[in-house]
């Protein structure tokens, strides 16, 4: 048997206001079995229409191609108000992987995304 990455544990999402902005802080692995909470979030603020939505990724431990799915649907959605910050190592290369560092919008922090 396989052993999930995540150890079982469930991801937490942080979220606040700042600037006009949303802010989601993900901490904890993204994989099939518990990223559906992010889905959710990012498909209700899709629909509510709110205005800039920042994900602070910076606490990610693990990810893999659902969370791409997940990234790139909420790009679909929410356009130029979707900004990501501050990509974890693993982020950082899985998006460099899939090419995704040159699709998504990728901030180096959570302030130079609320400034973008």
């Amino acid at each position: 048997m396989l052993s999930q990455p995540n150890g079982g544990r469930p991801i937490r999402i942080d979220t606040r206001q700042d600037r006009g902005a949303l802010i989601l802080a993900v901490t904890g692995p993204l994989d099939l079995d518990n990223i559906a909470p992010l889905d959710e979030t990012l498909q209700e603020v899709g629909r509510d229409g709110t205005g800039p939505v920042v994900i602070d990724l910076s606490a990610v431990t693990f990810a893999d191609s659902i969370t791409v799915n997940v990234l790139i649907q909420a790009h679909d959605a929410l356009g130029p108000a979707l900004r990501l910050a501050a990509p974890s190592a693993v982020l950082e290369r899985l998006f460099a992987l899939t090419g995704l560092d040159t699709v998504l919008p990728l901030y180096g922090s959570v302030d130079t995304a609320l400034d973008a």
